[in-house]
């Protein structure tokens, strides 16, 4: 959500993963204090002081005893604030999620889609999480902690969102080139408002009646975009890039990186890397630009 802090959770997933993180950092700068205040009593403190830190007593009780019960304490905290999580319950929707250089694919039970994870509120989601290069990690802060995607390994992650609202997520785990803008959004819609979602995402592709779009699906068509984009009912169905049966009804395009308008399209489409240095779609900045207009009326009514 914007402006959201990190650690503010918004899921009973996140919470006892904030709370730990909290109590670990709050806990570190504590003992780094006390750490600090025996550094400088060692170095200019009384001799008195001095001359019992250097006891054989206080460097047992200090330098063994105390990190054993500390580490101890937490050791015990963790695993009973952290120990519910992963439990499914019977209404856990599971989605798919596979991590590409530098996009996901999202797939549901009955529909695929990309760079954009649409959940229900208040249902937990359990997402099969895999990699079909190289590592990458899934992080939404505010839902779950992080969890690797790693090749021919299958890895889970139970997440839900208490309230509607929009969460930024990223991969967490460098993976060349432009890791860094590998980003995606997921969006928690109210139960109905996730149901009518999930029923236009079944739909094939429903593309404008427009001059200009049907201008641009000729063009899509020719250029051989199909070849690497799956676009549902239209005999296009490429996997090496982001299905885009219904790539007008996201948020968000380039995985994450720029608001979903007709102008980011557009320049996306001529170029994308001017907005993701080093993504794998080559440059079509050659097409005339009322060729580029033609495209991106042709996306753009892809809802």
């Amino acid at each position: 959500m914007g402006g959201a802090l990190t650690l503010d959770a918004a899921g009973s997933q996140a919470a006892p993963v904030a709370s730990l993180t909290h109590i670990l950092l709050w806990g570190g700068a504590a003992i780094m204090l006390l750490v600090l205040v025996l550094l400088a009593v060692a170095l200019a403190g009384p001799a008195r002081w001095r001359a019992r830190m250097a006891s054989e007593r206080f460097v047992l009780g200090l330098g063994f005893a105390f990190p054993v019960v500390v580490l101890s304490v937490l050791l015990v905290v963790g695993l009973t604030m952290t120990s519910a999580l992963g439990k499914t319950a019977a209404d856990t929707l599971i989605v798919r999620v596979t991590g590409y250089r530098w996009w996901w694919s999202v797939r549901y039970p009955d529909f695929l889609t990309a760079n954009e994870l649409v959940i229900p509120a208040g249902r937990p989601v359990m997402l099969e999480l895999a990699a079909a290069d190289v590592i990458h990690s899934f992080w939404v802060p505010q839902l779950a902690g992080k969890r690797d995607m790693i090749p021919g390994k299958l890895n889970r992650l139970l997440i839900e969102a208490e309230r509607p609202g929009e969460y930024f997520a990223i991969c967490a785990e460098y993976c060349g080139g432009p890791h860094a803008l590998m980003q995606f959004r997921v969006r928690a819609l109210r139960p109905a408002n996730f149901d009518a979602w999930s029923a236009n995402q079944r739909r094939p592709a429903a593309v404008s009646a427009s001059l200009a779009a049907q201008e641009g699906e000729g063009l899509f068509r020719s250029l051989g975009c199909g070849g690497c984009h799956r676009v549902a009912g239209t005999g296009q169905a490429g996997s090496r890039g982001p299905d885009l049966t219904h790539v007008a009804s996201r948020t968000r395009i380039g995985a994450g990186i720029l608001p979903n308008t007709a102008a980011n399209l557009r320049g996306f489409t001529a170029n994308a890397h001017a907005y993701k240095p080093g993504v794998i779609m080559p440059p079509f900045d050659r097409l005339h630009p009322s060729e580029l207009d033609a495209l991106a009326a042709y996306l753009a009514g892809l809802k």
